[in-house]
C-alpha cells in the first residue's frame, strides 16, 4: 500500500501545496491535480464554496446541525486547530468494477472550540465533507436539523428521482431544464444529477457513510437545493403491501440521536467534464467506512438463475410448472441447468417458506434438497426473505438458512431510510458476514457504501428495474442511460437483465402474471450484463427460453459480474454509454442505447499494443428497429489501432467480446 500523509497544525496555515488560510476564517484546498478549488468561510454560518479552473460550480453554501437543547454546530463556531493532509492510497475492493483502485485526495480538518469538526476533501473527481463530534462517546446528541445546502451556479438542469414520501427508491426521474424550474419543496432521491449549462459540466450530488443516519434527499428551498430527512420514527405498525412491511404511522421532531463522538455522513458534490468519467466514478465507495471483515474467499461474485419474473413458466419441463405450482423438483430443474452451463447460482424467490415464519416451510418444497442437490450441482442457492422478519427475529433464521448450506440472501421490503432503519442494513450485513452469507439487497433504499465495510453485499435494487417491465413502462432504455450516471456511483443494481422477449415501445404490453417482455433490443438486454455494475446479477428468464439461442446462452454464462478493470469509452447522459471492462485475458465492450437510432464510433486503444485480438459481436440489425428480438452475431478481428463505428437501433446496444488471437 502506498499511503502518503502530510500534517499542517494551526490556524495559521500559510501558503502551501493544497491549502491556504487567506484569515483567520477563510480556508482553501486544492485537489491533487489543482483543478478543483474548495473554499471554507467560518464567518457566522460556516459556508463552502468550489470552482473549477477558476469557473463557480457552486457558490457559498452554508453547512449546519441544530441539536434539540438549542446548540448549532456550523454557526458562529470558534476554530481551534486544523489539520492538512495528503492521502495517496491503493484499495482493493473484493467485487465490482475495479480490483485496485487509488484513493487520492486533500483533507482540511477544522475543529472547533464546542465539541465538534468539520472535515473537507478534495479530489480530483469531486468534494466531500462531513461533520463529527468531539465529545465523549456517551454523550447523546439529539440532532433536530442538519442544513446541508448544494447552491448550484447557473441554474443547472436537473434529473430528479422525485418522490413525495420517505418509503420508495424504485421512482421515475422527472427532468427539468432548471432548478428555477422546480415547484417549491418538492424533493427526490440522491444521487442526483445536475448539468451546468454554462460549462458544460455534470455535477452530481450525493452522500456515503451514513452511520445511524437518515439518508438524505434534495429539496428546493428558497431558490436552492437543500438536503432534507426523514425524521425520526415514534410510532411503527406492520402494514403496506402483504402487512410485511413496517410503516411508520407518527415521528418525532428530530432527526436521529448519536452517540458524543458520532461522524456524520459525508455530503458529496461529483464534479465531472466528461459524462463518461461518471461511469468509472468510485467516491461513494472510497469515503465509505473502511473493510470490517478480513475472511472474504467465500464472497463469490456471479449470475443465479431465476424463476419469478417469468412465474417459473416452462415450456420443455416434464412436471407442472409456473408460479402456483413452485416444488421441489422444479428447482432442481434450474439447478440443473446452472449445473450445465456453469452458472453459479439459483435464486429462491418468494414461496418457500410462510413470510413471517422461516420456519414453517412449503410442504411442496424441500429447501434443505433444494439447498443439499445444489451443492452437490456446485450451485450455490439464494433465498428471498423479508426485512422485517429478520429484523424481529435477530438472526435466528439467518442460523437456519446458513445451517442449511445456502449460499445467500435477497433481503425484500426495507421501504425505508430513517434513522432507526438505516442500522439495520449494516446489522444485517454483519450478520449475514458471520455466517458466510452473501446479501442482495431489494426493496431497499440508495446504496451508500456499505458494500465496502461488508462486501458480502453485492448488489442494491434502489431503482425501476426489469421486474417493472411486468406493470409499465417506467424501466425503459431512456431511464436505464439516465441512471448509470447517478444511481449506480453507489453500488451494485439488481436489474435482472436478460430477456428473451424484446419489444419496441410501439409493440410492448405488461403482462403479470404470465411471460412479460422487456423494452428494447436482444442486443441492449446482453449489453446490460456489461455495462450495469452488478456483481450479483439474476437472469431473468427462464431455461427453456435462454436453450434456444445457443449463443447467447454461452455469453450469459461466461460474462463476469466482477472486474479487473473497467475503462468508459464514451457516454452522454441520457442517450448511450460505451464501456469496456476487463477480466483475466478477456475484454468485454458493452454499448447501451438510449431511444433513437444512433451511431457510435470509439477506438480499441485499451488493448495491448503489438498484438492481434478477435471479437465476437452482438449487435442490431437494422430491423432491430420494428422487431426488437432480432440481432446479429458475427466474428471480427481487431487491434488496439482499429476504430470501430457500431449502430445501435433505438433501444439497442451491442456486445464485444475480445480475446487475444
Amino acid at each position: 500500500m502506498n499511503r502518503i500523509k502530510i500534517y499542517f497544525i494551526g490556524l495559521a496555515l500559510g501558503l502551501c501545496m493544497t491549502a491556504q488560510a487567506q484569515e483567520a476564517s477563510v480556508y482553501q484546498l486544492t485537489s491533487p491535480d489543482k483543478q478543483l478549488t474548495l473554499k471554507i468561510d467560518n464567518g457566522q454560518t460556516l459556508c463552502y464554496s468550489l470552482q473549477e479552473a477558476n469557473r463557480q460550480l457552486i457558490y457559498p453554501s452554508a453547512i449546519s446541525l441544530k441539536m434539540n437543547d438549542g446548540t448549532v454546530w456550523g454557526k458562529n463556531g470558534e476554530v481551534i486547530g486544523s489539520s492538512l493532509t495528503e492521502t495517496n492510497e491503493k484499495v482493493f475492493p473484493v467485487a465490482g468494477n475495479h480490483r485496485e483502485l487509488t484513493n487520492h485526495y486533500n483533507e482540511l480538518s477544522l475543529k472547533f472550540k464546542d465539541g465538534y469538526s468539520v472535515i473537507f476533501r478534495l479530489y480530483n473527481e469531486g468534494m466531500a465533507y462531513r461533520f463529527c463530534g468531539n465529545l465523549p462517546a456517551q454523550d447523546s446528541l439529539v440532532i433536530a436539523h442538519e442544513e446541508a445546502t448544494f447552491n448550484l451556479a447557473d441554474n443547472p438542469s436537473v434529473i430528479l428521482p422525485q418522490t413525495d414520501n420517505f418509503t420508495a427508491w424504485e421512482v421515475s426521474n422527472v427532468l427539468y431544464q432548471g432548478v428555477s424550474d422546480i415547484e417549491d419543496k418538492k424533493y427526490g432521491l440522491t444521487p442526483t444529477l445536475f448539468t451546468n449549462p454554462k460549462h458544460n459540466l455534470r455535477i452530481v450530488v450525493a452522500e456515503s457513510d451514513l452511520n445511524n443516519y437518515p439518508g438524505m434527499y434534495l429539496r428546493k428551498e428558497e431558490g436552492t437545493m437543500k438536503g432534507y430527512w426523514a425524521p425520526y420514527p415514534k410510532k411503527i405498525e406492520m402494514g403496506s403491501w402483504g402487512n410485511f412491511i413496517t410503516v411508520v404511522k407518527e415521528r418525532e421532531n428530530y432527526l436521529a440521536r448519536t452517540a458524543g463522538n458520532h461522524a456524520f455522513p459525508w455530503r458529496i458534490a461529483i464534479v465531472a467534464k466528461d459524462d463518461k468519467d461518471l461511469l468509472a466514478n468510485e467516491m461513494i465507495y472510497l469515503l465509505a467506512k473502511p473493510q470490517q471483515i478480513t475472511d472474504t474467499d467465500w464472497i463469490r461474485p456471479g449470475k443465479a438463475t431465476w424463476e419469478w419474473w417469468h412465474c417459473a413458466m416452462l415450456e420443455k419441463a416434464p412436471f407442472p410448472s409456473g408460479h402456483t405450482k413452485l416444488s421441489t423438483q422444479l428447482y432442481k430443474y434450474y439447478i440443473d441447468f446452472a449445473s450445465e452451463n456453469k452458472i453459479p447460482y439459483l435464486l429462491v424467490d418468494a414461496g418457500w417458506s410462510n413470510v413471517f415464519n422461516h420456519a414453517d416451510l412449503n410442504k411442496n418444497i424441500d429447501i434443505k434438497e433444494v439447498i443439499r442437490y445444489g451443492n452437490e450441482k456446485q450451485v450455490g442457492v439464494w433465498l428471498w426473505t423479508v426485512a422485517a422478519t429478520l429484523i424481529h427475529n435477530p438472526h435466528c433464521y439467518l442460523d437456519s438458512i446458513s445451517k442449511w448450506g445456502a449460499a445467500g440472501v435477497k433481503i425484500d421490503f426495507f421501504d425505508r431510510d430513517d434513522a432507526l432503519m438505516i442500522p439495520e442494513y449494516e446489522n444485517l450485513a454483519k450478520a449475514c458476514a458471520e455466517r458466510r452469507l452473501m446479501v442482495d439487497f431489494h426493496g431497499c433504499s440508495k446504496p451508500t457504501g456499505l458494500h465496502r465495510a461488508y462486501p458480502n453485499v453485492l448488489s442494491y435494487e434502489a431503482m425501476r428495474c426489469g421486474e417493472c417491465f411486468k406493470w409499465d413502462t417506467s424501466s425503459n432504455p431512456d431511464y436505464q442511460l439516465q441512471c448509470i450516471f447517478a444511481r449506480m456511483l453507489g453500488g451494485g443494481i439488481d436489474y435482472t437483465p436478460g430477456s428473451m422477449r424484446n419489444c419496441t415501445l410501439e409493440k410492448f404490453k405488461p403482462v403479470d402474471p404470465g411471460l412479460p417482455s422487456s423494452l428494447g433490443t436482444r442486443a441492449h438486454e446482453m449489453a446490460m450484463f456489461v455495462v450495469l455494475s452488478a456483481p450479483f446479477a439474476s437472469l431473468c428468464d427462464s431455461p427453456d427460453a435462454y436453450r434456444k439461442y445457443p449463443d447467447i446462452l454461452k455469453f450469459l454464462a461466461e460474462v463476469p459480474t466482477s472486474w479487473d478493470k473497467t475503462i468508459p469509452l464514451k457516454a452522454r447522459v441520457g442517450e448511450y454509454a460505451v464501456v469496456a471492462k476487463q477480466k483475466g485475458d478477456t475484454w468485454y465492450v458493452g454499448g447501451l442505447n438510449a431511444w433513437g437510432v444512433r451511431d457510435v464510433t470509439f477506438a480499441c486503444s485499451f488493448l495491448q499494443p503489438g498484438k492481434k485480438y478477435v471479437a465476437e459481436v452482438f449487435c442490431d440489425k437494422k430491423a432491430s428497429n420494428k422487431n426488437a428480438n432480432l440481432y446479429e452475431r458475427k466474428t471480427i478481428e481487431i487491434g488496439p489501432d482499429r476504430i470501430l463505428e457500431m449502430n445501435m437501433a433505438s433501444g439497442g446496444g451491442f456486445v464485444l467480446v475480445i480475446s487475444e488471437q
